[in-house]
């Protein structure tokens, strides 16, 4: 019982946070190639993941697994590019 209520909230969790990525930059709050939108995608996918393998849903689990694919490779690249901008003179 406790679990299924953890799962329940890690998933609400997760979708506000790609509710809120997606919304907070169509808004103009924050730009699509910033950290804070990679990061709210990455994590809420992560969430979305756990809870739909719980769930059994695998069509969801798939489209979450694309989902922070993207975005972790989204993430590394801005790494890479501020790593490489600090390093220049």
């Amino acid at each position: 019982m406790k679990t299924n209520l953890l799962i329940e909230i890690l998933g609400w969790v997760g979708s506000v946070e790609i509710l809120l990525a997606y919304g907070l930059n169509s808004y103009q709050k924050i730009r699509s190639d910033s950290a804070w939108f990679y990061l709210l995608n990455l994590t809420g996918g992560i969430l979305l993941i756990v809870y739909s393998v719980y769930k059994a849903a695998w069509a969801n689990t798939f489209v979450n697994v694309v989902w922070v694919l993207i975005a972790l490779i989204a993430v590394l690249k801005l790494s890479q590019t501020k790593r490489s901008s600090h390093t220049k003179p």
